[in-house]
C-alpha cells in the first residue's frame, strides 16, 4: 500500500507541475541547523528550518533552483528534479566573506541592528495600516475549517478499526506544509458579513450561511470551531491560541523573546518589501519561528508566516503553522486577503507519531469604508437564532464560496453520509459521544451523567444514583430531567426532579420548578444559589480526608423565572421552602426558639424569596435552547443578590435579609501569564440558626476546588457577615522555561493566596443549641499555596500552607492537593 500512495503521490505532483521539497540542512559537523531560510530562487516561497533543521513546503508552480541560506553560513543553491525531491541532506559551509548585509549568528544583537529599525518603524504605523485607517469597514468572509487524520500509512489503512469503512481512504492526500499524509474527516464552511466601527470600537458578524460535513448541525460544533481558532490580529502583542498567549513577532516586547535578521529585499506586487526573518532567543517559549515581508514606505506587513516552537509549553498540539497575505487595495493601504492557519493535534511531538490536523482558511473580499451605521446596529443580540443559515442549498454554496473545495474536500461530504450507515462506525461514534457527554441516548432520553452513578458519604455509604434527561436537539426550547439515589447505609431513597420551559427566546425568558430531596453538604460555596439539581459534594467522599459526617438532610422546592435583558446580563428571582434536618446523630442543626433559651428544636422550616443580577461580560456560550454549555471560563464575573425569608409564611422559623457580592476577574499580565482575581462579601440581617448561616467553605476532598480553602474543614468558620478575597496566578511555564532541566518537562507555575474575614453576631450565637462552637475569622484566617501543572500533561499538585489560626485545635497546617485535567 506504500508503494501504491507514493506512486500515486509521484503521479500528481508531476501532473501539476508543482515543486515538492523536504529534508534536512546541517553544518559540516552534520549538526543540524535551525532556522535557516530555505527558499526556491527568484520567488518568495520558502519557509524557515526547524529546531532540528527540518523543512518541508511546496510550491505553487514548478522550480528548478532551492537557495539555502543562513547568517553565518555560504548561501548554497541545490538544482532539483521536476516534481519530489524529498529526504534532502543540505550541508552548509562557515561563510567566509561578508557582503552588505551584518552578519549574524546565534542571539543577534539588539543594537546597530536594521531588522530592529524596521521593526520600531512598524510599531509607530501598526494602527495606521490597513483597516485601522478608516472610520467604518465592511467586508464579506468566507471561512473554511477541516479536520484530518494525518500519517496515514499501511498498517493504519489495514487496522481492524476500520474493518468496513476501508472506502473512506479514497480520500488520502498530502499537506504542502509537512509532506505528511493526510485524511479529511470533517469540514465546515461559513460566509458572513462583517461590520466595524474604530470610532466606537465596536464590530459584528452578521451570519449568512454554514454547513458541516456531516458530525450534527448546529451551532455547537461550529462555536466550538470558533473558539478552536480564534480572531487574531498579529499587530497585537500577544496571540491567543488554544488558551495560550503566545508572543507576536511584531510585538513591542518581540526583542526580549526573538531574534530577527534582514535577509533579503524584493519587489512584491510591484512594492518594494524588506525580508526579515526571525526565530526564538530561547526554547518552551509560547514563540514562533518565521519570516515576514514589510513594505518600505508604509511599513506594513504584505506576507507572513508563524510557525509554533515545537519546543513551545503547549499540550497535544505538535505544530502550528500561519500564513497571512495582504493586498494592496492602492498605493497606502495594504487588507488583509488571506489567512491560513494549520494546527497538528497529537499526542506526541515526536515526528512520526500520528495526529490531527486542523486547518482553517479565511478569505477577505468586498471591503466598504466609511458607511456609518450607528450603535443600534451594533447592539448584540440576546439569542438570535436563524435555522435557515444552516440549510443553505448546494446551488448557493456553489455561487458563495470564494475558493473552490478540491476533490478530496468536496468528496467528505459524501464519504461522511456513507459512513454514517455502517454500524461499525455508528458504534465508535456513539461511545466517543458517551464519553463526552457523560449520557446515554435512547430516543429523546438520555441516561446519565453516567459519572456520577457512584458514591460515598459517611451517612449513606456506599451511594447508586441513576438519573436522565429528555433531549430532542441541543436548543430544546424545554428540559425535563430528575434522579433517583439510594444510599446502603442509611437504607433511604432520594431524588430530584427539575423542569425548565424557555416562553421567549429573543430574550430568554425562562420559567423553571423543581424540588430535591436529598443529604447534602451544606457551606460547599459563600455564595448560595437555589439550584434543585446543582453539584452535591455529598457524595463524593470516596477521595477524602478525616471523617465527614456534617450533612444535611434537605427537602428543597424551588419556582422561579429569569430573563436577559442585554447579552451575558441576567435577572433571575426565585421563590423556595426548605427543610433542614441533621442526616447524622453526631451532628446537630438545633437551635433555641424562645428567650428564656429552653425550648429546642431540630429541624428548619423556611421560605425565601430571591432576586439576583448575574453580569458576566465576554463570556461565550453554545446553543440557543433552554441549557447552554460555556466555552470557557476565561471572563469575568458580576454576581448580585438580595434574600428575603418570612417568618410564619408555610409554618416558617425566621425571618431575615440576605446581601451577597461576588466578582471574578481573570487578567492577562504580558507575558507572564494570567491572574485569577476572585472577591466574595456578604452580610446575614437578624437571626439565623446554623443551618441557613454562612459557612467558610473547607475542603477535606484530596482534590483541588475551585473558592473552597485548602486547610479548612467543614464548618471550621462560620460567619454571618464576610469578606474572602483570592489570588491565583498561573505562570504558563514562565518561570521553569528559563532553568535548563525543568525546560524540557514543560511544567507550569502556579501561586496562590487566599483570606477571609467573618464575624458572628451576638444574636445568633445566643440561639445556637447544635454543639458546634461558632468560630468566626475575626482576626483574619489566610493561606496560601504554590502548585506545579502540566504533571504528565494532566496532572496539577498544589501545595499549601496555613498562615494564621495555627494553634486551633486539629489545624491542618500543611497539605497536598492534586486536580486531573486535559487542557492545551
Amino acid at each position: 500500500m506504500k508503494n501504491i500512495l507514493f506512486f500515486l503521490l509521484i503521479f500528481t505532483t508531476n501532473l501539476f507541475a508543482q515543486s515538492k521539497v523536504g529534508g534536512k540542512v546541517v553544518d559540516e559537523f552534520d549538526e543540524p541547523i535551525a532556522f535557516a531560510n530555505v527558499f526556491f530562487k527568484n520567488s518568495i516561497e520558502g519557509v524557515i528550518t526547524d529546531e532540528n533543521g527540518n523543512f518541508y513546503f511546496e510550491g505553487k508552480k514548478d522550480y528548478e533552483i532551492l537557495v539555502i541560506s543562513f547568517v553565518g553560513f555560504e548561501t548554497k543553491e541545490l538544482k532539483l528534479k521536476p516534481g519530489l525531491n524529498k529526504n534532502l541532506i543540505v550541508k552548509l559551509a562557515e561563510g567566509t566573506t561578508l557582503k552588505e548585509v551584518v552578519v549574524y549568528t546565534g542571539k543577534t544583537s539588539k543594537k546597530d541592528n536594521p531588522a530592529l529599525d524596521i521593526l520600531r518603524k512598524i510599531w509607530e504605523r501598526k494602527r495606521k495600516n490597513g483597516l485601522h485607517m478608516f472610520k467604518q469597514y465592511q467586508y464579506d468572509k468566507y471561512e473554511k475549517v477541516e479536520f484530518d487524520m494525518n500519517t496515514i500509512d499501511s498498517a493504519f489503512i489495514n487496522s481492524k478499526v476500520f474493518k468496513g469503512m476501508e472506502f473512506i481512504f479514497d480520500n488520502i492526500d498530502t499537506s504542502r506544509v509537512t509532506g505528511k499524509t493526510y485524511l479529511p474527516i470533517f469540514i465546515n464552511e461559513s460566509v458572513s458579513e462583517v461590520n466595524g466601527d474604530n470610532v466606537i470600537k465596536k464590530e459584528k458578524e452578521i451570519l449568512k450561511a454554514t454547513k458541516n460535513s456531516g458530525f450534527g448541525n448546529g451551532d455547537g460544533v461550529n462555536t466550538f470551531i470558533k473558539d478552536l481558532y480564534a480572531s487574531y490580529d498579529i499587530y497585537d502583542n500577544y496571540l491567543k491560541f488554544f488558551d495560550k498567549d503566545f508572543v507576536s513577532p511584531l510585538s513591542r516586547t518581540g526583542i526580549n523573546v526573538y531574534n530577527y535578521v534582514l535577509n533579503d529585499s524584493s519587489y512584491i506586487d510591484n512594492k518594494w518589501c524588506y525580508h526579515i526573518v526571525y526565530y526564538p532567543r530561547r526554547k518552551n517559549e509560547l514563540t514562533f519561528k518565521g519570516s515576514f515581508w514589510v513594505n518600505d514606505s508604509t511599513f506594513a506587513i504584505k506576507k507572513i508566516t508563524l510557525e509554533a516552537s515545537k519546543s513551545a509549553n503547549i499540550n497535544w498540539v505538535k505544530e502550528i503553522y500561519i500564513e497571512q497575505d495582504f493586498d494592496v487595495l492602492n498605493d497606502s493601504v495594504f487588507l488583509l486577503k488571506r489567512d491560513h492557519m494549520m494546527s497538528d493535534f497529537s499526542f506526541s511531538k515526536k515526528e512520526e507519531s500520528k495526529g490531527v490536523y486542523g486547518k482553517r482558511t479565511t478569505v477577505f473580499k468586498n471591503h466598504k469604508f466609511d458607511i456609518l451605521k450607528g450603535d443600534k446596529f451594533y447592539k448584540e443580540e440576546v439569542n438570535f437564532y436563524d435555522n435557515s443559515v444552516f440549510n443553505k442549498t448546494d446551488e448557493y454554496w456553489a455561487e458563495n464560496r470564494f475558493e473552490e473545495l478540491n476533490k478530496n474536500e468536496a468528496g467528505i461530504y459524501k464519504m461522511l453520509d456513507t459512513l454514517e450507515t455502517v454500524p461499525r462506525f455508528k458504534r465508535i461514534y456513539n461511545l466517543a459521544t458517551i464519553l463526552g457527554s457523560g449520557y446515554i441516548q435512547y430516543g429523546n432520553f438520555d441516561f446519565g451523567p453516567i459519572f456520577s452513578t457512584f458514591g460515598y458519604n459517611d451517612v449513606e455509604g456506599q451511594r447508586l444514583r441513576v438519573g436522565g434527561r429528555t433531549y430532542f436537539g441541543p436548543n430544546d426550547k424545554w428540559r425535563v430531567q430528575g434522579y433517583t439515589a439510594y444510599g446502603f447505609k442509611d437504607n433511604k431513597f432520594k431524588y430530584g426532579i427539575s423542569g425548565k420551559w424557555m416562553v421567549n427566546p429573543k430574550n430568554r425568558l425562562i420559567l423553571s420548578i423543581g424540588n430535591r430531596r436529598d443529604v447534602e453538604q451544606m457551606g460547599v460555596s459563600l455564595t448560595t444559589s437555589n439550584d434543585v439539581l446543582g453539584r452535591s459534594f455529598a457524595s463524593s467522599s470516596f477521595f477524602s480526608s478525616g471523617v465527614n459526617d456534617k450533612l444535611t438532610s434537605i427537602n428543597l422546592t424551588n419556582i422561579g423565572a429569569e430573563i436577559e435583558f442585554v447579552k451575558n446580563f441576567t435577572f433571575k428571582t426565585n421563590i423556595s421552602y426548605r427543610t433542614l434536618i441533621s442526616a447524622s446523630d453526631s451532628f446537630s442543626l438545633d437551635y433555641f426558639t424562645d428567650e428564656s433559651l429552653t425550648t429546642i428544636k431540630s429541624d428548619v422550616k423556611q421560605s425565601e424569596v430571591n432576586l439576583q443580577l448575574d453580569y458576566t461580560p465576554g463570556r461565550k456560550t453554545i446553543g440557543y435552547g433552554v441549557d447552554r454549555l460555556e466555552v470557557d471560563n476565561n471572563y469575568a464575573r458580576i454576581f448580585l443578590s438580595y434574600s428575603q425569608g418570612f417568618k410564619g409564611v408555610l409554618d416558617s422559623d425566621f425571618d431575615y435579609q440576605k446581601l451577597q457580592f461576588y466578582y471574578r476577574q481573570p487578567v492577562l499580565i504580558g507575558g507572564f501569564g494570567r491572574l485569577f482575581t476572585t472577591f466574595e462579601t456578604g452580610k446575614i440581617f437578624n437571626e439565623v440558626p446554623l443551618g441557613l448561616m454562612g459557612v467558610v467553605p473547607g475542603n477535606q476532598s484530596y482534590f483541588i476546588i475551585e473558592n473552597t480553602y485548602n486547610l479548612l474543614n467543614w464548618y471550621e468558620f462560620v460567619a454571618d457577615e464576610y469578606a474572602s478575597l483570592h489570588f491565583e496566578h498561573h505562570f504558563n511555564g514562565r518561570l521553569f522555561s528559563r532553568i535548563p532541566y525543568f525546560r524540557k518537562l514543560n511544567l507550569r507555575e502556579i501561586i496562590g493566596i487566599k483570606g477571609v474575614y467573618g464575624r458572628v453576631s451576638d444574636e445568633n450565637r445566643l440561639i445556637n443549641a447544635s454543639g458546634l462552637n461558632y468560630v468566626a475569622p475575626e482576626d483574619l484566617y489566610w493561606e496560601y499555596h504554590a502548585g506545579i501543572g502540566n504533571i504528565f500533561k494532566v496532572l496539577r499538585i498544589d501545595f499549601a500552607w496555613r498562615g494564621s489560626y495555627l494553634d486551633m485545635p486539629n489545624a491542618n497546617k500543611f497539605g497536598i492537593k492534586a486536580s486531573f485535567g486535559f487542557y492545551f
